[in-house]
């Protein structure tokens, strides 16, 4: 079944998209209003939790960092004010413990950044019983070791100074790690 043919089985195609780098916010509300979508476009976090309190739509596309927050806030919302609706994080910054945590707030899909539209559709409007394939290339110890650290973090409820006592590394060293991107 196509996209839109499947979109069409929708009664409720509003899309909330948060999303703080305003070039990739106009090309990906614009794509998706081409496949079918309602869309409402915002780029922070407060903006994403007020139009939710105003009307929470069937669909959401959030960015994890924002400038003014973590874009998990908003799934978060969404998911106690509409529990129906389908959520996907976008992420620059992938990681598998930020991964867990927005699957455990509710979200359907976590994709890495830059996403093409036709994927974040899939995203949205995919069943619970597919499978995806499996990573053609394992991790890097570079990339394990990362994902410790951020899973760490996460349980610590993003407090460096905790996780940096947690793995006994000083609290600047800690800093520059989760400022860089994530290791290939």
């Amino acid at each position: 079944m196509s996209v839109i043919a499947e979109l069409a089985a929708h009664p409720d195609r509003s899309l909330l998209i948060v999303e703080d780098d305003k070039a990739f916010l106009e090309r990906l509300a614009r794509a998706m209003e081409g496949r079918g979508f309602a869309v409402t476009s915002c780029d922070s976090v407060a903006e994403g939790l007020t139009q939710i309190a105003k009307a929470a739509p069937a669909f959401a596309v959030v960015d994890l960092r924002l400038g003014d927050g973590n874009g998990l806030d908003v799934v978060s919302a969404l998911k106690r004010k509409r529990p129906e609706a389908r959520a996907i994080v976008l992420t620059g910054y992938g990681n598998i413990a930020t991964a867990v945590t927005a699957v455990k707030l509710g979200a359907v899909d976590y994709l890495s950044k830059p996403a093409d539209a036709d994927d974040v559709v899939s995203a949205l409007l995919a069943s619970g019983n597919q499978k995806s394939e499996p990573p053609s290339n394992p991790m890097s110890a570079d990339r394990v070791r990362w994902e410790h650290i951020q899973r760490i973090y996460e349980m610590c409820n993003r407090n460096v100074s905790e996780t940096a006592r947690r793995l006994n590394m000083h609290r600047r060293t800690l800093q520059r790690i989760l400022a860089k991107r994530a290791p290939r």
